[in-house]
């Protein structure tokens, strides 16, 4: 005797899988250092943005501080270069005044001419140099700060690969380097991956309603739904991979647990979501317009009458049965209450 769901008579296809989450980053810092502060730990919750780990950053702070110095000085000497133009541009406009009055030769004009260009070539170089200056403190800061790494989004953390101490690198190429420091994942987006045979795909369709069965709640029932279909197949499993996700939640759900999918050809109705008591239909026995199980007492079979109810595909509902309760699976004929029997283990 055992307790079945209604919702297992709707089950068109079952299939096995995994626990997978949509958003999930291994992160790592773009730049090679040392890890000196790590704030999480496996089962920590953070923040989008959030200060995970930081590296070493004694030489990229000096290289900001030089990038700041160095565009300093490349506005001192834009001011220097604005102000020798101001000067050349009103040199200039006086000889020309001059000239046009006959006061100055034309060679004198000339030179001012001369000097006014060297002056704006020099203002364009110097205001150049400001925007190279400029580009080089951004960089500068850019690599500072390479040296936090942060969360992309909210999640929860699930690995730490990485301690303090360890090098990390963007590739890990170095023996003893680590390319990632804790792993992350939003536990929002979890869903089931299954795979289901080339033959049976096509039972499978999306929003296909479907019940989700973790092996860590065996006999809980979540609501699912299929959210997609991966348009490729294995050709090593001759499989396709189809993604369930959880309507109601994943709470006390984590990633890469055992999960069982049954797809079903409808939504269960809300009283269709409770358990039933449950026999094989062949442990009914009729007779006199009554049914009746056998149950196993020590060696010996009694009878017992039982109330049917509504059918769940092999199995049949029935009252007057504890659940749990041992049952003749097959009663042959000829079987009596208290007729003797022999208990097969398996």
């Amino acid at each position: 005797m055992s307790v079945t769901y209604p919702s297992e008579g709707l089950t068109v296809l079952n299939a096995s899988g995994y626990v997978e989450a949509e958003r999930k980053a291994a992160l790592s810092s773009k730049i090679t250092g040392r890890l000196v502060w790590l704030g999480v730990e496996e089962g920590s919750a953070v923040e989008k943005g959030q200060v995970v780990a930081r590296l070493e950053s004694a030489d990229l702070e000096a290289a900001l501080d030089e990038a700041r110095a160095s565009l300093r000085a490349s506005r001192d000497n834009m001011e220097a270069a604005r102000a020798e133009l101001d000067d050349a541009r009103n040199d200039y406009r006086r000889k020309k005044e001059l000239m046009d009055m006959e006061f100055v030769s034309r060679s004198v004009f000339d030179a001012a001419d001369a000097r006014l260009k060297k002056a704006e070539a020099s203002f364009e170089a110097a205001r150049a140099g400001v925007r190279a200056s400029e580009a080089a403190e951004r960089g500068a800061g850019a690599s500072l700060g390479f040296t936090e790494i942060k969360a992309p989004f909210s999640g929860v953390v699930l690995t730490k690969n990485a301690d303090i101490g360890d090098i990390v690198t963007p590739v890990g190429a170095a023996a003893d380097a680590k390319a990632a420091v804790v792993t992350i994942a939003d536990m929002d987006t979890l869903y089931v991956e299954a795979d289901i045979s080339e033959a049976n795909i096509r039972k499978v369709y999306a929003g296909m309603p479907c019940e989700i069965e973790l092996d860590s709640s065996p006999g809980e029932r979540r609501r699912g739904s299929v959210h997609m279909i991966v348009p490729t197949a294995d050709r090593t499993k001759a499989s396709v991979m189809v993604k369930v996700s959880f309507l109601d939640g994943t709470e006390n759900v984590l990633p890469e647990m055992s999960a069982k999918v049954a797809f079903l050809s409808r939504a269960p109705a809300p009283e269709e979501n409770e358990p039933l008591p449950t026999v094989p239909g062949q442990s009914i026995v009729s007779g006199e317009g009554r049914n009746f199980v056998f149950i196993i007492d020590g060696e010996r079979a009694r009878k017992k009458e039982v109330r049917t109810g509504k059918s769940i595909g092999e199995a049949i509902e029935v009252s007057g049965v504890e659940p749990g309760t041992r049952i003749v699976l097959a009663p042959p004929e000829g079987l009596e209450d208290g007729s003797r029997i022999e208990v097969i283990e398996e």
